[in-house]
């Protein structure tokens, strides 16, 4: 809980500096400035963001321990050039990504299957990173809470005997 906390402050704070950067440009035509915030102008400067995932987090609710469960995200090529997945990476070994390695064309659709063994009691929060295009790079999210199973089945029930002998 602690890494998370640290992980989201550190995303925030990193969020708002860069907010806070900004840059100005002269106009040839009009010689009027215009100011720009530096994300703003990396996102026009980079229109190569091709994978468009149809969800980036799956919630996969309340789960027995000890039952694996999967889910499959889908994504798109929204860029005009056609790309494969170099990679998709877990965060740990608890998280398992299967994916196909051909060649996705612009337009078309794939998915990234993410299957999480429920081992272990309590809340998760997986992050699977997926890297394409030789360094971009997205992420995606499962998470959920695991409840624990009882260790021995169900006790007798002994007024079903006594049920049965009634009759």
């Amino acid at each position: 809980m602690k890494k998370l906390l640290t992980v989201i402050c550190f995303l925030a704070f990193t969020l708002l500096a860069s907010a806070q950067i900004s840059v100005t440009k002269v106009s040839k035509k009009n010689k009027t400035p215009t100011t720009k915030s530096a994300a703003t102008e990396v996102i026009s400067e980079n229109p190569s963001e091709s994978l468009t995932l149809k969800e980036p987090q799956f919630d996969f609710g309340k789960i027995p321990q000890g039952k694996p469960v999967t889910h499959i995200f889908e994504f798109t090529n929204t860029g005009t050039a056609p790309f494969a997945l170099d990679n998709v990476q877990a965060s740990c070994g608890c998280t398992t990504p299967e994916w196909n390695k051909d060649t996705v064309a612009a337009g078309q659709t794939a998915v990234i299957k993410v299957g999480y063994n429920a081992a272990n009691e309590g809340p998760f929060n997986k992050q699977v990173t997926i890297t394409y295009n030789g360094t971009q790079t997205k992420q995606i999210i499962i998470k959920g809470e695991v409840w624990k199973t009882p260790v021995t089945s169900a006790p007798v029930n002994t007024a079903l005997n006594t049920l049965k002998n009634e009759q």
